[in-house]
This record gives C-alpha cells, structure tokens and sequence, in this order.
C-alpha cells in the first residue's frame, strides 16, 4: 500500500449495520444469540475437558473432536460478542484495523476447521478399513501432525487472505450491510482496484473448498464400499453409526457455506446473506458438540459417570 493510501486508509470507518434495521427485535436478539454463545461456550470447553480427563477418550477421534470444539469455540468468540455489543449500542462504527483483524481471526478457524473436517472423514475412513490396525495407522504423531498441518494452512489462508486486503485503499466512512467482517464486504468498500484480491481470493478459496471437499468425499466413497461388502449387519450398522455424527456436521457446515456464496449479492438478498452468515458464525459452533455428544454413547456414558458422581458427593 503506497504511504497516500495508508494515510487515507488511516481514517477510515466502517459502520456494521448488523441487525439495526429491525429495531424492535434488538432485544430479543439479544436474547437469543446470548443464549447460543453460552450454550456454545459450554458445550465446546466441556467437550474439551470430558475427553481430556477420560481416559477411555485419549483416542484420535476424540483428540480430533477435541481440537474441532476449540475451533467452534474460537471463531464463534470471534463473532458473537461483537454481534451483541451491536444490539445494544447505538455506536456500531468499527476501525478498518479492528474489522481486518476480526477478518484474520475468523477466516483463520473457518478455515482450519474445514480441513479438520477433512481429517476427521480421513480419521474414519482409516478405523471402518483396518480396524484391528487403527491405533498404528493412525498414531498420536500422526494425528497430532495432521492437526498441526490444519491449523497451519488456515493461518497461512488466512494470512494471504488478509494481505490481499491491506493492500488495497479505503477512504471515508463505509457501510456494511452485515454484522461481521467478511472478506466480500471488506473488498465492496474499497476505492482501489480490487482485480488482485478478487484473483486471491478465488484461487485460495476455491482450492480450500475442492481439496477439503476431495478428502471429504473420497473418503466417506471409500467408507461406504468397505460397508457394502461386510458380510455381518451389525458390523454395518456400527460403522454407520461411527459416521453419523460427523457427516451430519459436514453436512450442516458445507450447506451453509455453499448456499452462503450461491445467494446473489443485490440488496434483496442481504437479508438472507446476514441470516446465513449467523448461522455458519454463532449456530453451527453450537451445534457440533450436541451433535457428537448425543449420537456417541461413550460421551454420554462418560457425562452419565460425571453427573452421579456430582450427586453422590451432594
């Protein structure tokens, strides 16, 4: 960014509209979306906790699950407290250096948790196809390796995401019609040419999606041919049943993304872009963990232990 941008960048602020054109459901937002991030909040740091002090779970799904529940819990932390803040002060003006920072944050875990998912697909497929060899495929360096590798690609994502972005120009006070700070709007607003940062952000975007997305279906493709040909029906339902809860997650996670960039960007639309947008941000966090604590018996059997232990001591 040459030194006059930076200077006319310097005073630039963004006004998140967020919810404001609804002034009488403000409150009640309020309400709910307070209600959702504690939910989330506990839900993901007690997923956490119940796998770290259960032995029975020092297992690389659950050590995936683990990290999965931190990411839910970091990028919704990244969003929602912001989110309420705007239902409940009139001031919703943001800097350009706060609403990139969120950015950086937000895309660095959407994007790592992406390819979490991938890992977690590739984590089942690996305990359907060689069961009795599982804990030596997939050993705790490994894991740990394949953990590491998601976080580092979403941070550098996310990196080259935010360099795209600083380096174009911004002047006076801009609005956006959204309550976060994503890549789209971010770029809507700026006075430079933005033929650069469009390219970054359909070469890295689009490879995230297809190479996650390849792991993903590659793996559940093999999945369900190692299924079709066992010859015992509860050896069927068992490894169903180990993939339902996360490909009702990645079912949930990638519809929402999709249908997010598919909705066409007219002020007609925005509306469902803002509704769309909670729902991938502050709801899914919170979905995850309900999803794998309620299909997985050893979860729930661990929090059944937990609560008679918590009433026997009283």
């Amino acid at each position: 960014m040459r030194t006059s941008d930076k200077n006319q960048s310097a005073s630039v602020i963004f006004i998140l509209l967020g919810f404001s054109d609804y002034p009488d459901l403000q409150v009640p937002l309020f309400l709910v979306f307070l209600t959702i991030y504690v939910v989330t909040v506990v839900g993901n740091l007690g997923m956490i906790v119940i796998i770290r002090i259960t032995p029975k779970l020092h297992t690389p799904m659950y050590f995936f699950l683990s990290h999965l529940s931190f990411v839910d819990f970091c990028y919704s932390t990244g969003v929602t407290p912001r989110l309420l803040e705007s239902l409940i002060v009139e001031d919703r003006t943001i800097s350009i250096e706060a609403c990139i920072t969120q950015f950086f944050f937000t895309a660095t875990f959407v994007v790592t948790e992406t390819f979490l998912l991938a890992v977690m697909a590739y984590d089942r497929f690996i305990a359907i196809y060689k069961p009795l060899l599982y804990s030596v495929s997939m050993s705790q360096k490994l894991s740990a390796l394949l953990v590491a590798v998601a976080y580092l690609w979403g941070t550098t994502s996310s990196l080259i995401f935010t360099y795209s972005l600083i380096v174009l120009s911004f002047c006076g006070t801009k609005v956006i019609n959204n309550f976060l700070c994503e890549y789209s709007v971010i770029l809507s607003v700026s006075c430079s040419d933005k033929h650069f940062s469009e390219i970054i952000l359909f070469i890295v975007a689009n490879f995230n999606a297809l190479c996650s997305l390849f792991i993903i279906l590659t793996s559940y493709i093999c999945i369900f041919v190692t299924i079709l040909k066992m010859h015992s029906a509860s050896g069927r339902r068992k490894a169903f049943s180990t993939c339902a809860s996360h490909l009702t997650a990645v079912t949930i996670f990638y519809g929402t993304i999709l249908f997010l960039y598919c909705v066409p960007n007219s002020k007609s639309s925005w509306l469902i872009v803002r509704v769309t947008s909670v729902f991938y941000t502050v709801v899914i966090p919170m979905l995850n963990p309900l999803i794998y604590s309620l299909r997985n018996k050893d979860i729930t059997e661990t929090l059944r232990k937990l609560m008679n232990i918590k009433n026997f001591t009283h």
